[in-house]
């Protein structure tokens, strides 16, 4: 007799592998979120949601399938305000993402899910996502919600990308193409534009940091690229894969072997 295998996609389950799932004091969802904006002449639209579908699609080879944890379908269409004065940039607005997370999530704790990891690959959500989470949780309270960036917090890359790329490289620059490059490589383009770094903002402000500002992203670069994607390479990619991998799947067994908030 064949045995059928529970995947860890949400999706593919039966009511009856949910209703089993969710019951578990440790069960927990993933919600992967990108985005479907410009990125450049060189990357593809869905560039962060490939990042974090695959990414995460990788961690969940590396746990155990007993573990109670499954993902749902990736957000792909995400709230990229900045980019729309490029083509094929596709925003959601703050309301309709925000009303998005708290349906999805009152009807997964309603099912008995204990908690949600909103993992998201788009730097330009990053607050929205937070803000969302927190108003899930007032509604929600059994539910334990987790807004986390792909890119923070990950040790080693300090060591992998220049100070410059860090504070600069904000967007379609030398670490997410070369992540492309060894993820998707066909769907890297030839061009490697260096924008965005020249303009000067008055002093002590920032693009991102203490002090920000509300920028778009024509207000620094012609091409979409903010940073330098000049020396990308898939071996850079690959190492910047193998740190993200390793990251998140050290924090979710952690989460996992813990009863947390309990």
């Amino acid at each position: 007799m064949n045995l059928k295998s529970i995947p860890s996609e949400f999706e593919y389950l039966s009511w009856t592998e949910v209703n089993n799932i969710s019951k578990d004091k440790r069960s927990t969802i993933i919600w992967p979120f990108g985005a479907v904006e410009q990125h450049g002449p060189h990357l593809p639209l869905a560039t962060d949601s490939i990042f974090v579908d695959e990414i995460i699609c990788e961690v969940l080879k590396l746990i155990p399938s007993e573990t109670p944890i499954k993902k749902l379908p990736t957000q792909y269409i995400g709230f990229s305000p900045e980019h729309k004065g490029f083509d094929g940039t596709i925003s959601l607005s703050s309301n309709v993402i925000t009303a998005m997370i708290k349906e999805v999530g009152v009807q997964l704790a309603d099912m008995g899910f204990k908690r949600l990891i909103i993992l998201n690959a788009h730097g330009g959500q990053i607050s929205l996502l937070s803000t969302a989470a927190r108003e899930l949780r007032s509604i929600s309270p059994k539910l334990s919600v987790f807004p986390c960036f792909l890119w923070s917090g990950v040790d080693g890359i300090n060591q992998l990308l220049t100070k410059n790329e860090i504070e600069n490289g904000l967007h379609a620059s030398l670490a997410e193409t070369s992540l492309m490059m060894a993820l998707k490589s066909d769907l890297v383009g030839e061009d490697r534009p260096c924008e965005g770094n020249e303009r000067q903002i008055p002093e002590g402000w920032s693009l991102e940091g203490n002090a920000p500002t509300a920028w778009l992203t024509e207000d620094l670069s012609k091409s979409g690229v903010i940073g330098d994607s000049k020396g990308s390479n898939a071996d850079l990619g690959n190492s910047l894969k193998t740190l993200l991998i390793n990251h998140w799947f050290k924090l979710i067994m952690n989460l996992m072997k813990s009863d947390w908030p309990n």
